[in-house]
């Protein structure tokens, strides 16, 4: 355990250490957070208004819990991914130094430099994603706090449930990540197509038919539903005060609150399921690979010390 420790300590260290990426995976959760409030703030307000009967009147401040609570869940089930990917990119740095095969060299086993690298990327995963959501609670808290003692604990759940995905997630696709470009190109096309295809940045409803299925088979999609239904579900309560049951329930569907595979609601009890047996075989997706390579390794000594034979 204290190898594990050092080489988990070590992977942390030298992120830290790299101010340039440190900083971006820091700041762009935050400037989303910014961006979400100044350009999208509005379009999710008319998207509220033109979902409810127009003789209804809601105070500002329900209206502004309502829609600070959906870009805060977005900010989140993106930013889980996206900076898991940042963190992610140490082993890659390590291919590129050659760090790597001086780690091959030392006694000790080669399964733990693979856990390593998944530990201290989901521990600065969450490190950052906590930063945000605290900043996000404070936004709240300014305009419309909605959200119960029981909600506020599962959204940090929710938080290191969507970072080990993230992590578990990136770790498989970096680990056939060579290059400094390649990793660069991956961090790019994650943070541009995730949020889309995880229904983060436009809610799954007003997706076509086709999407909307595709959507539902995707594991991530599940981790926004997680943050919709912790972070608006107080303020949907209160929202039921002014409109009928069967309003609120609409805006739910057209919010993503409620979340459908098939045609079948999916409980948020089930949507738990489905991020941690995603997040096990993701990781034992990741085992198999460094094992698979482990083997490949020791056949290809083999060959070379027969035809040295």
């Amino acid at each position: 355990m204290k190898t594990l420790s050092a080489l988990v300590g070590r992977h942390i260290k030298m992120f830290f250490k790299d101010k340039g990426t440190f900083f971006t995976s820091l700041i762009a959760p935050l400037i989303l957070l910014v961006l979400f409030v100044l350009f999208l703030g509005n379009v999710y307000r008319d998207s509220f208004y033109s979902s409810v009967p127009a003789d209804i009147v809601v105070p500002d401040k329900v209206i502004e819990g309502f829609v600070g609570g959906w870009l805060l869940s977005s900010l989140l089930a993106v930013s889980c991914v996206t900076v898991a990917f940042c963190a992610n990119m140490q082993i890659v740095q390590d291919k590129v130094t050659g760090a790597i095969g001086d780690f091959s060299v030392t006694p000790y086993k080669k399964s733990y430099l693979a856990l390593s690298y998944y530990l201290a990327t989901a521990a600065v995963t969450a490190a950052i994603c906590y930063v945000a959501l605290g900043a996000g609670f404070i936004y709240l808290a300014c305009v419309g706090w909605y959200i119960s003692a029981g909600d506020a604990l599962f959204i940090v759940l929710d938080v290191f449930l969507l970072s080990l995905f993230g992590t578990a997630l990136s770790s498989v696709i970096c680990f056939f990540i060579k290059t400094q470009g390649g990793s660069t190109a991956v961090s790019v096309v994650v943070s541009s197509v995730y949020g889309f295809i995880s229904g983060a940045y436009m809610p799954i409803s007003q997706f076509a038919n086709g999407i909307q299925i595709f959507v539902s088979l995707l594991p991530g999609t599940y981790g926004t539903g997680l943050f919709r239904n912790h972070f608006m579900g107080g303020v949907l309560a209160e929202i039921g005060n002014y409109f009928p049951p069967e309003v609120v329930d609409g805006i739910r569907t057209s919010f993503d609150c409620n979340m459908f595979f098939f045609g079948h609601k999916v409980e948020v009890g089930t949507m738990f399921l489905i991020l941690g047996v995603t997040v096990a075989v993701l990781i034992g997706v990741y085992v198999l690979l460094h094992l698979l390579k482990k083997r490949a390794k020791k056949i290809g000594r083999a060959v070379q010390q027969e035809c040295r034979d």
